[in-house]
């Protein structure tokens, strides 16, 4: 490494301020205050406002709230598709459409085979001459 331009790595004590947990760990943070730890060495204290151990996600205490209400956005956006799958009667009203398409093809008469697909490259061969 290159002398004078990288900040020293040291062990540092965070503090949760919510809640009073700190743990230890290794860390650049430039830290003003001091604070003795358990195994009797001085370490500097980083203040932090949150940790594992206070935020809501970690703690299980998470909420989650439908802002601005999303569902109605949703079906209000897709319409009858959403609300038919919400019901659950979309199974059932995909297999009507399923059977009636089929009936549909039934009925219709036999159209008459297509002629094969010339490939690209014969096309661009019968251009240039």
């Amino acid at each position: 490494m290159k002398p004078g331009i990288h900040p020293e790595y040291r062990e540092v004590v965070f503090v949760d301020v919510s809640n009073n947990f700190s743990f230890k760990t290794r860390s650049t943070i430039n830290a003003k205050e001091t604070i003795k730890w358990e195994d009797g060495k001085e370490y500097p204290l980083a203040k932090i406002e949150t940790s594992s151990e206070s935020h809501p996600f970690f703690t299980g205490t998470q909420k989650i709230i439908d802002t601005a209400g999303r569902v109605e956005k949703f079906r209000q956006k897709f319409g009858g598709k959403a609300t038919a799958k919400a019901t659950g009667d979309g199974a059932e009203k995909t297999a009507v459409k399923k059977a009636a398409a089929a009936e549909a093809k039934k009925n219709e008469p036999a159209k008459p085979a297509a002629k094969a697909a010339t490939k690209p490259a014969a096309k661009k061969a019968a251009a240039k001459k």
